[in-house]
């Protein structure tokens, strides 16, 4: 990882396909922020319920889980940037349903649910597709610096786009849906423009077979298998942003604009922790580095469970933020290592299973622990367990452990 010079970057924006990309991965990750947090407050001022609030993520998560695979093989298959563009119409049209329901009154929180299950179908195809897409839309030679720039755009979308989403929703809960609508239809214009530099030749057909061609790869590495497994367990039990509501409202005492404030706190973190380290390589003992920062985001997130200042608890989220983009930049790097270039979607897809399962299942989980012990207990033994299963990982993945250098 080295630092983009400011005329190098330059140009690849001037590169119209990159461009296009840009762009379109930009708005439709502001859009998904700024939907999340209108859908997670209005969820809550609906019922008051944490495990209403957790049931947002499993209902996200579900056709995640049943559609990854074949999401993967489509992404190795058809063209992607028509995948992507499918998506992100159909992303655009269910978020102005929601718009419609919140204006007219009449949206009940299973259609709700039903819309936030459309997402996580178009998520589930759009992820595998777009990652797969970029070395088509950069010039040869500059993969890197478009996957830096493209990450850039992610994490500026991180931190705006929970902030924009609360004030958005402190304005109009209407406003609130209808901007990510027009982001996402957006963001299919641009992929509709884009013009590959190397397109994508056809795969294989469809077959059992090559449909866990992903898992299987996965499965034979240990050290990707670890990776992605202890980011899988660490943030599925220590990940808590499906409180951050309850936090907002009831601990914090603060109201939409808080909520969007403690959801951009992660990305701040990630996003100065992406520059140190675009500056400074991690160049040694790389399998226990990821293990450390694991176990600092454990202590931050017991550190914010227990936090009733609101610059404590951004702080804390700011620091398990920074602590994940660590493991984010490592596994990152042991894939696109090891992946061949025809079985991108297909491992990509596995990669994306396990970040959903975590971010996702993990906001039903912390809902059931805080429906059942509050939402400081809940937060706090999340916290311990992401310390633990660290500790526990050390010994069973020696090899990532052990793993000395990135090249």
């Amino acid at each position: 990882m080295t630092s983009i010079p400011f005329n190098a970057a330059g140009g690849l924006l001037r590169h119209r396909p990159f461009l296009y990309y840009f762009c379109a991965r930009g708005l439709a990750r502001f859009a998904s922020q700024v939907a999340a947090v209108a859908v997670g407050w209005q969820v809550y001022v609906m019922t008051g319920s944490a495990f209403d609030l957790g049931m947002v993520g499993l209902a996200q998560f579900a056709p995640t889980a049943l559609l990854t695979f074949i999401a993967g093989h489509a992404a190795d298959r058809y063209n992607r940037k028509r995948v992507a563009q499918v998506c992100q119409t159909i992303d655009g049209l269910a978020a102005a349903y929601l718009a419609l329901g919140t204006h007219g009154g009449w949206l009940t929180l299973p259609e709700i649910y039903a819309v936030v299950g459309v997402l996580g179908v178009c998520g589930a195809f759009d992820s595998p597709a777009t990652a797969a897409l970029l070395p088509g839309v950069t010039p040869e030679g500059m993969l890197q610096k478009g996957a830096a720039l493209a990450t850039g755009a992610l994490q500026v979308a991180s931190i705006g786009g929970p902030a924009l989403g609360g004030v958005l929703y402190a304005v109009s809960p209407t406003l609130a849906y209808a901007v990510p609508a027009a982001f996402w239809l957006a963001a299919s214009v641009f992929n509709a423009a884009i013009r590959l530099d190397r397109p994508v030749e056809a795969r294989a057909p469809l077959s059992l077979s090559s449909l866990f061609d992903g898992v299987r790869f996965v499965r034979k590495n240990e050290a990707i298998l670890g990776t992605i497994s202890l980011d899988l367990f660490a943030v599925l039990f220590g990940g808590g942003t499906a409180l951050l509501p309850i936090y907002a409202r009831d601990i914090l005492h603060t109201g939409p604009w808080g909520l969007g404030v403690l959801r951009g706190a992660p990305a701040v973190g990630a996003l100065l922790m992406a520059g140190l380290l675009a500056r400074h390589a991690i160049k040694a003992r790389v399998g226990m580095r990821m293990f450390q920062a694991v176990i600092i985001f454990g202590v931050a997130t017991v550190g914010f469970a227990l936090s009733h200042w609101l610059w404590l608890s951004m702080l804390m989220l700011a620091i398990t933020g920074a602590a994940d983009t660590v493991s984010m930049v490592i596994r990152v790097s042991l894939v696109q290592i090891a992946t061949p270039d025809d079985m991108r979607g297909r491992v990509g897809a596995v990669n994306f299973l396990f970040i959903n399962a975590s971010n996702q299942l993990g906001e039903f989980e912390s809902g059931i622990t805080a429906a059942l012990f509050g939402a400081v207990p809940a937060a706090t033994i999340g916290g311990v367990a992401s310390i633990a299963i660290a500790l526990l990982w050390m010994r069973l993945f020696p090899k990532l452990r052990d793993f000395e250098k990135l090249e």
